[in-house]
């Protein structure tokens, strides 16, 4: 793609293309770190350079505690984006989130366990900060755009995320809701810890499809419960998309230079091969390779 800044867009449960889109390519990465979900389509949206990567595969091939983050994350950063919307379903953990509402959260949870969740390691190491995980300039993007696309929105919220892919006990939802949870999902992580990585400002839209088990007087989550409501859902997550288009944050907010103080490894002791894997990310903060 050409050097101009580039939005990302994971489409994750239901949204497996993005309509709209002019100059349209199809573009297969290879990244250190494999393949990853799909192809990317690359194109033009109001005038924006997008790339959109379909987390789950065209289909939903991908289950995801085997979705390969690292590739998918990485390859984005290598198509030139700067801003990464990733699009989700999620059960509500909250009386006061129905299903059909769209929620845009500030923090998460991490309930995962058999991830990779750095680009890091192997003879490099980095300690990226975290406290808030989403890029508040671009949330606040996404929670405006969501507010004119006419949909209801949650500004803000906790999202649990679960290793899955089985849903969750009924005494784990409950324990979650005691927690402050307020929403429940299986993709938001390892996403965002590598999207800080690799200094992409990160939002999640977060589409409420569902009570997840807690909800005594509503039926539990189920696949077939999940689809209908992102059917009647899909088309609302777009036009945010576009919404957003139109109203991208300047990239003045820590996430574009998160690496800046966070490798701790002398230079000349990190492993030529891993300097080379990490080279789209460390590059401007190391000396020129020998």
């Amino acid at each position: 793609m050409s050097g101009e800044p580039v939005l990302g867009i994971i489409g994750g449960s239901g949204l497996y293309e993005m309509e709209g889109l002019e100059e349209v390519e199809e573009r297969w990465v290879g990244t250190p770190w494999g393949a990853p979900s799909d192809a990317i389509v690359t194109g033009r949206l109001g005038g924006v350079r997008l790339a959109f990567l379909p987390r789950h595969g065209r289909g939903h091939r991908v289950a995801p505690s085997e979705l390969n983050v690292l590739a998918n994350i990485h390859a984005l950063r290598q198509l030139g984006a700067c801003w990464v919307i990733s699009v989700s379903a999620v059960g509500s953990m909250r009386e006061g989130i129905c299903p059909g509402d769209m929620v845009v959260p500030d923090q998460l949870v991490d309930r995962t366990r058999a991830r990779p969740s750095s680009f890091f390691g192997e003879g490099c190491v980095a300690h990226v900060a975290f406290a808030d995980p989403y890029c508040p300039r671009l949330r606040r993007s996404v929670v405006e755009a969501a507010g004119r696309s006419g949909a209801t929105v949650h500004d803000g919220g906790t999202y649990v995320c679960i290793e899955g892919p089985q849903f969750s006990t009924r005494a784990e939802s409950r324990l979650y809701r005691q927690w402050g949870a307020d929403v429940i999902g299986m993709t938001a992580l390892p996403e965002a810890r590598l999207a800080r990585e690799a200094e992409l400002c990160y939002a999640t839209l977060a589409l409420s499809t569902d009570y997840d088990c807690w909800h005594e007087g509503e039926p539990d989550v189920s696949v077939e419960g999940v689809v209908a409501v992102i059917r009647r859902n899909v088309e609302a997550s777009r036009r945010i998309i576009r919404e957003v288009v139109g109203a991208l944050p300047a990239r003045d907010c820590p996430c574009g230079r998160a690496l800046e103080h966070a490798i701790m490894t002398s230079p000349d002791r990190i492993p030529p091969a891993t300097r080379e894997r990490l080279a789209l990310l460390v590059d401007r903060y190391l000396p020129p390779r020998t």
